[in-house]
């Protein structure tokens, strides 16, 4: 959970404690750290993952990023998206040094597409030698008006990356044997989609991402599943991650919030409560009332006793 020692960007050209840009107590109450993520070879002690897209300025995207706490940034590495229009690349914007970068293929509608796109980012980041030249976030869409994945070219694109030696992270549909399908492909992590690309919907399918979960982990608990996409608020986040999530990625409800760092901020502690609540184990649904103090000795009359 942040404390007192995260710093972020003052607006000012220096540094502020998070607890103190915006107005936060810090609890001296015990909590459990969060528990790291294992992807491949890649350890990451963040389970959020942000995007880099959509933002109005890169300063407020350089910010929005260093207040989530996110390790992990993706990059989309096709050149409209890589470079603006003033011919400045993302990259020049972002720490190369402190994120891990995953390159991931937005806007590709065929298999040998997002090979393509996959291997010219390996290639950018190497020469910029960042760890993320490894790996890959896979998408290939079926359409441009609803933007779910294309469940065949996604499969056929899955098994040549492999190939290539990437690490693949698959975004695909909730649909539990098309995962499955994914993973038994090669990928290293796969990323059902908790609804459509910059929907601001969240997870709407709660019961089919419980499937996914159960689905890709059995006989191999510690597989690591993403939800992708959809996210509108923090509380989207903090409910994938009580279904039992590994981790989320996000860009829009960010990047598109009114306020995209105090947003950024929401995520942060959004990932890591579902996360404690999902270690701490819910209490079951009832039909009906538990008190919480016992009956016992009442001297009122009780209906119905």
């Amino acid at each position: 959970m942040p404390n007192a020692k995260c710093q972020m960007p003052n607006g000012r050209g220096g540094m502020t404690s998070f607890h103190s840009a915006f107005g936060i107590r810090h609890s001296a109450f015990y909590y459990s750290p969060m528990q790291s993520l294992r992807i491949a070879k890649f350890d990451i002690r963040s389970p959020l993952f942000v995007g880099t897209g959509k933002y109005a300025t890169y300063e407020i995207m350089q910010q929005a990023l260093a207040a989530s706490g996110c390790q992990v940034v993706t990059v989309a590495v096709r050149r409209e998206r890589l470079v603006d229009q003033q011919g400045r690349s993302i990259l020049d914007f972002l720490d190369l040094a402190k994120y891990i970068i995953l390159p991931n293929t937005a806007g590709c509608f065929s298999a040998d597409d997002a090979v393509r796109v996959a291997l010219l980012g390996r290639d950018l980041l190497e020469k910029q030698k960042n760890p993320g030249a490894d790996w890959v976030k896979l998408e290939v869409l079926g359409d441009k008006k609803t933007l779910l994945p294309d469940p065949i070219d996604s499969l056929e694109a899955t098994k040549e990356l492999v190939k290539e030696g990437f690490t693949v992270l698959c975004y695909t549909s909730d649909d539990p044997i098309a995962a499955l399908r994914i993973k038994e492909a090669g990928a290293a992590s796969v990323m059902p989609a908790g609804s459509p690309i910059g929907s601001g919907q969240g997870v709407l399918n709660p019961l089919n991402i419980s499937l996914c979960l159960e689905t890709l982990k059995e006989n191999d608990p510690n597989y690591p599943v993403i939800v992708d996409a959809g996210v509108g608020t923090a509380s989207d986040v903090a409910i994938a991650m009580e279904l039992g999530a590994d981790g989320v990625l996000l860009n829009t409800g960010v990047a598109h919030a009114k306020d995209p760092v105090k947003m950024a901020v929401a995520m942060r502690y959004a990932i890591e409560a579902g996360q404690l609540a999902y270690r701490a184990g819910r209490i079951a649904k009832k039909r009906y009332a538990t008190a919480s103090s016992p009956f016992d000795g009442i001297i009122s009359h009780v209906p119905g006793e």
